[in-house]
C-alpha cells in the first residue's frame, strides 16, 4: 500500500520557517511574517501562496488595521493532515493516528507475539499502519510521516533497532522497511525519547527549555530535553538512567550490574517485591486479589491495593518513590532541568508514588533550587510516547530552518 504524502512536498518547499512563524504565532499577517522573518515580502507572499495551494495553511480572518486594508491572518490548516504515531512497547503496539496539533483521530493497541522475529514484529508494524490509513478513506494523501517511538537503544540516523532488550531483538530496519512499504517520511527513536518530545510539544513540558521525562514502566528510561532539542549523547545511551546504580548490595540486573534503579522502581521489581513479603508472612489484601497465585501480581494490582488502604502496597509504592527520587536527585545535580516529568505505566499509581519523590528530592537536593525543581506526572497517559513518536514528524516539518 504506497500513500503519496505532501511531506516531500512540504521539505522541497522548504518552507519550514514560516511554517514554524504560523504554528507558533498564528495567526499572522504576511507582513508580520516578513518583518520577524526578516524574508522580504515578495518571498513571503510567494511561499504563503504554495503553502495555501498544498492546504498546509489557510486564511482565517481580517487582522487590525494599521492604516489601510486590514490584513489577511494565516493560520496552519492543522485539520488538513494526519501523522501516524506507533509505541512499539515490551508487550503491546499502541498506535494513533493525530492531525498537526495531535488531536486523536483513532487509536489501537495490539499484543506483540511472545517471542517474536524482526520480521514479525515489522510485519505487524505495516498491518498496523494499514489499518489506520485505510481509516481514512479519500484523505490517504494527506498523511504525511509515520513516527515509531522503540524501546531499547536505536539508531536514530538510520532508524534502526539496535537492540529490544525485552524483546530480545536486535537490528530491526524499521525506518527502511515502511518507507519502502508507505512512500512516506518514517522517523525512529527510542521510546522514552519521544515520550520526552511528545511533552515538549503537547504535555506538560510545554513552555520549558530543559526537561527529563522519565518512562517508568517494565523498564527505566528518560528522554532529556536541553535547549528545546532532544539530546542523544554520543552513541545514542543517554537517559538510560534504569540501569544508574541505586544500591550496589541490591539486587542483580538484567544488564549484569546490581542495584540498577530499575531493580528497585520498575512494575516488574514492585511485583517480585510484594511477592516476596507475602511469601515470608506479610498480610495483604494483594493475595485475596490474585486468588494467592502471587505471580499474577503486577503494579496496577498494587495500586489498586494501596487506593484500599493496603499497607504493603503503600509502603511498597513509597519505597520505589524514594528509590526513583534518588535518581532523579542524581539528574537534577547533573542536567539541572526546568522539570522532570514521570510518566509509562507505573506512573499510575500518582500521588502514592509521587509524594515519595518529592519529599526525597527536598531532603538531598543541594541547593533550594535543586530541592524545589517541578516534578510532574505526565498529562498524555497511555498515548504518551505514540504521541511522542507524533512529534518526531512535527520537528521534521516544522523546526528545519535551512535553505534550498
Amino acid at each position: 500500500m504506497q500513500v503519496k504524502g505532501s511531506f516531500q512536498l512540504m521539505k522541497s518547499l522548504n518552507r519550514s520557517v514560516i511554517l514554524n512563524k504560523i504554528r507558533t504565532d498564528g495567526p499572522i499577517s504576511r507582513a508580520d511574517i516578513a518583518k520577524e522573518t526578516h524574508l522580504t515580502p515578495p518571498t513571503v507572499s510567494s511561499i504563503v501562496k504554495e503553502l495555501l495551494e498544498t492546504g498546509m495553511i489557510k486564511e482565517s480572518s481580517q487582522g487590525v488595521s494599521k492604516g489601510g486594508r486590514k490584513p489577511t491572518m494565516l493560520i496552519i490548516n492543522a485539520s488538513n493532515f494526519y501523522i501516524i504515531g506507533l509505541d512499539v512497547g515490551p508487550t503491546l503496539m499502541k498506535s494513533v493516528l493525530t492531525d498537526l496539533n495531535g488531536t486523536l483521530v483513532t487509536e489501537s493497541q495490539t499484543p506483540i507475539p511472545q517471542p517474536t522475529s524482526n520480521d514479525e514484529l515489522l510485519e505487524l508494524m505495516k498491518v498496523t499502519v494499514q489499518q489506520l490509513i485505510a481509516s481514512q478513506q479519500g484523505k490517504q494523501d494527506k498523511i504525511i510521516g509515520i513516527g515509531v517511538g522503540m524501546h531499547g537503544v536505536v539508531d536514530v540516523e538510520e532508524g534502526v533497532s539496535l537492540f529490544a532488550p525485552n524483546l530480545q531483538l536486535q537490528d530491526i530496519y524499521i525506518k527502511d522497511f515502511l518507507e519502502e512499504e508507505f512512500g512516506i517520511l518514517v522517523k525512529v527513536e527510542n521510546d522514552a525519547r519521544a515520550m520526552a518530545l511528545g511533552e515538549l510539544w503537547f504535555g506538560n513540558g510545554n513552555g520549558a527549555e530543559n526537561i527529563v521525562t522519565v518512562n517508568l514502566g517494565r523498564g527505566i528510561g528518560a528522554g532529556i530535553i536541553i535547549n528545546g532539542k532532544l539530546f542523544h549523547g554520543e552513541n545514542s545511551i543517554a537517559g538510560e538512567i534504569g540501569h544508574m546504580t541505586i544500591d550496589i548490595r541490591g539486587p542483580k540486573c538484567s544488564c549484569g550490574n546490581y542495584g540498577c534503579l530499575q531493580t528497585l522502581a520498575s512494575g516488574p521489581a514492585l511485583a517480585e517485591k510484594a511477592a516476596r513479603e507475602i511469601a515470608i508472612g506479610k498480610q495483604s489484601l494483594l493475595q485475596d486479589m490474585v486468588d494467592n497465585n502471587l505471580e499474577e501480581i503486577g503494579g496496577r494490582l498494587i495500586h489498586e491495593a494501596a487506593k484500599k488502604g493496603d499497607q504493603l502496597s503503600i509502603d511498597i509504592l513509597k519505597e520505589a518513590g524514594l528509590y526513583l527520587g534518588i535518581g532523579l536527585t542524581n539528574l537534577i545535580h547533573t542536567l539541572n532541568p526546568n522539570r522532570i516529568i514521570i510518566g509509562g505505566g507505573v506512573s499510575q499509581a500518582g500521588e502514592f508514588l509521587l509524594d515519595s519523590v518529592k519529599t526525597t528530592i527536598q531532603s538531598r537536593g543541594l541547593t533550594k533550587s535543586a530541592k524545589n525543581t517541578e516534578v510532574l506526572l505526565s498529562k498524555l497517559g497511555a498515548n504518551a510516547t505514540a504521541l511522542g513518536a507524533v512529534s518526531l514528524i512535527l520537528v521534521e516539518l516544522f523546526s528545519r530552518t535551512d535553505t534550498d
